[in-house]
């Protein structure tokens, strides 16, 4: 068994209880949990859009922004405030509309996000963190965040072991307060996108939206799906049988299976067999990412043996106002498209060996594709990073082994020595440093060399992307 020891990255307040009694006590003072107990019939606002089709000139868009002196202020192009219930108009002119046009999505967010910082939810104030773009090709972007590091001891994380249970007695989100909840996270609308202020939990175990206590950048959030499930920190499959059923329901009239009812249960076979299984999470999150009408939103995953540090099912967001230097890396397609909708390429000029996978025209499609890949690492218990951009069209797949490389003591001490846990956003080009020397001293050439240790060799890759068929 191969372990590290690292200090947990604390993203709920609930996780500075020094143990289950404080957590206890905390419940007992008047703090409602996001547990089975508590969870269902409360009061949380409620966000409901219906399934959408990717932004398309967002893809175009993304590709074509200046350098970090020149791209908008995010907080001037929310500046706009909007108090008022309403749908989405899903404006796609041109960048400059779109940067004067927010979504209701992003609206709600950053609204909430606000409004629980004045009420002092979050450890620290990340508008003050320093921030510049190091020097060189790629753009990458540095972060001095001495506010993440914790006086918390070191936990001993076991990294060669992708898939593990879930494990009720470990800090999940479960034992999280539920006024660390931005909103409820519903994509069963038939149509647009709405917002209650107040509504109660009807799902048995809804999509939520949380703050992350400890935020990298503006609006950083926890997407938890489906919290209730207790779902281990895995993309997965779908409970495919209802959702088929209503696919073949709408897509068949209820008139055959009267007048043919041999081929009605010929068609319901059909769309109930495994090779239908969607996964279903991973598309949680890319709609959530569709639902943004600003490029700088993205999102982010970490599996257990690349840095995650809770076993609870949830990806990351937030916005960045400069491309993350991946987005921008050139790309040759590898392979065949697995369905005509969505392509497949690899990274050709970038530290890390990464899959790139991009739709035009069906983020359900993105999702199958990109998650079956996922799965297969999982299954072959190869630890991976995710990246969802322009606005959910195009997710970086990276398989990595830096944690595995740490446990083996095969990395440099200097590398050690910096604190920094690769993981997406840092692979991505965001490097989130800890120490004010860091800051300093980091270069493009030593973040190249940083990265490199993270990446698999050619040699891996390739098997890799033969053992997911791209």
């Amino acid at each position: 068994m191969l372990t590290i020891q690292r200090v947990p990255t604390v993203m709920l307040l609930e996780q500075m209880a020094n143990s289950t009694d404080d957590l206890k006590n905390a419940e007992g003072a008047g703090n409602k949990l996001m547990n089975a107990a508590s969870l269902p019939g409360a009061i949380l606002p409620l966000y409901k859009c219906s399934h959408r089709s990717p932004r398309n000139t967002m893809r175009k868009r993304t590709r074509s922004f200046g350098d970090l002196q020149t791209v908008p202020d995010i907080l001037d192009y929310l500046s706009n405030d909007s108090g008022s219930d309403s749908v989405d108009s899903g404006s796609e002119d041109s960048l400059d509309d779109s940067l004067n046009t927010k979504s209701l999505f992003d609206t709600v967010l950053l609204g909430q996000w606000d409004k629980l910082n004045t009420e002092g939810m979050f450890r620290y104030d990340v508008t003050e963190c320093s921030t510049k773009m190091i020097p060189g090709k790629f753009g990458f972007v540095a972060q001095l965040n001495e506010g993440r590091a914790t006086k918390k001891r070191p936990t001993e994380f076991r990294v060669d072991l992708v898939k593990q249970a879930f494990d009720h007695g470990k800090f999940n989100f479960t034992k999280a307060a539920q006024k660390e909840a931005l909103f409820q996270f519903d994509t069963s609308a038939d149509a647009g996108a709405t917002y209650l202020r107040t509504a109660k939990v009807l799902d048995d175990s809804p999509n939520l939206l949380v703050i992350n206590v400890s935020p990298i950048e503006y609006g950083h959030i926890l997407l938890v799906p489906r919290v209730l499930d207790h779902l281990p920190q895995q993309v997965s499959m779908t409970r495919f049988l209802l959702s088929r059923v209503r696919l073949l329901w709408t897509q068949t009239s209820p008139k055959t299976f009267a007048a043919e009812p041999c081929v009605g249960l010929s068609a319901l076979t059909q769309l109930c067999t495994p090779l239908q299984i969607q996964p279903d999470t991973l598309l949680t999150a890319i709609e959530m990412v569709a639902e943004s009408a600003n490029p700088f939103f993205r999102a982010g995953y970490n599996s257990l043996g690349a840095y995650a540090t809770i076993n609870h099912l949830h990806f990351q967001a937030y916005y960045l106002m400069a491309p993350f230097p991946i987005e921008r890396a050139a790309t040759s397609r590898v392979g065949k498209r697995r369905k005509h909708t969505v392509s497949v390429s690899r990274l050709t000029d970038y530290p890390v060996r990464a899959l790139v996978f991009e739709t035009s025209s069906s983020l359900q499609d993105l999702a199958y594709v990109c998650g079956e890949a996922c799965i297969k690492l999982q299954d072959a218990n190869i630890a991976f990073n995710l990246l969802i951009v322009e606005g959910g069209a195009r997710v970086f797949l990276i398989p990595q082994c830096y944690a595995e490389k740490q446990a083996r003591g095969l990395v440099q001490e200097k590398y050690l020595e910096t604190q920094v846990n690769p993981a997406c956003w840092e692979i991505c080009g965001h490097m989130v440093l800890k120490r004010q020397e860091d800051y300093d001293n980091f270069t493009e050439s030593f973040t190249c060399d940083f990265l490199s240790q993270v990446s698999l060799t050619e040699e891996k890759f390739q098997a890799v992307m033969k053992m997911i068929e791209v």
